[in-house]
């Protein structure tokens, strides 16, 4: 195989890990401590967990990504696909940095119905593609959850969306 289709496949399998470690780095700096001070819905994880827990969905959603385009997927799954990375990427900005919790709220359904739409495509392109993003989709309605969660419980305290 040539160098170029080898750097090609690595970059669409790390491009979502590298995006979310941008985010992480730049836009939720503060988000363990922010985390830490709010009131949390039951079956909320420790902070640690979300670092490990995303690691392993943005890997999963580069190789179900590659798997897709190996298959020849058209423009519209792949713009399916970036579109709903975007919106993962852009629910860490608005929650963390902006702290505009209730438009994170709506952002987070909107994001958890791009997910399955992302794997229903994926599906129908490759089963094995689809069912890579299952966890994901788990995670998202989860995160939608905590989000619904962490919103109930501390809008009305005047920090929760103090920057």
């Amino acid at each position: 195989m040539k160098f170029s289709k080898v750097l090609k496949y690595a970059s669409i399998i790390s491009a979502p890990l590298i995006g979310g470690r941008i985010i992480g780095k730049y836009a939720v700096q503060n988000a363990r401590k922010d985390y830490k001070k709010n009131v949390k819905p039951p079956l909320s994880p420790p902070g640690y967990v979300f670092p490990i827990v995303w690691s392993i969905l943005y890997l999963s959603m580069g190789i179900a990504h590659f798997i897709v385009v190996k298959n020849r997927a058209n423009k519209t799954v792949n713009g399916i696909y970036y579109s709903q990375l975007g919106l993962n990427y852009l629910w860490s900005i608005l929650y963390f940095k902006y702290k505009l919790r209730g438009a994170a709220l709506i952002e987070s359904y909107i994001l958890f119905s791009s997910v399955i739409l992302t794997a229903t495509q994926f599906y129908k392109v490759k089963k094995s593609a689809g069912l890579l993003l299952l966890p994901y989709v788990c995670w998202t309605a989860f995160a939608a959850y905590l989000t619904t969660g962490n919103w109930t419980l501390n809008k009305d305290n005047p920090r929760y969306t103090e920057k």
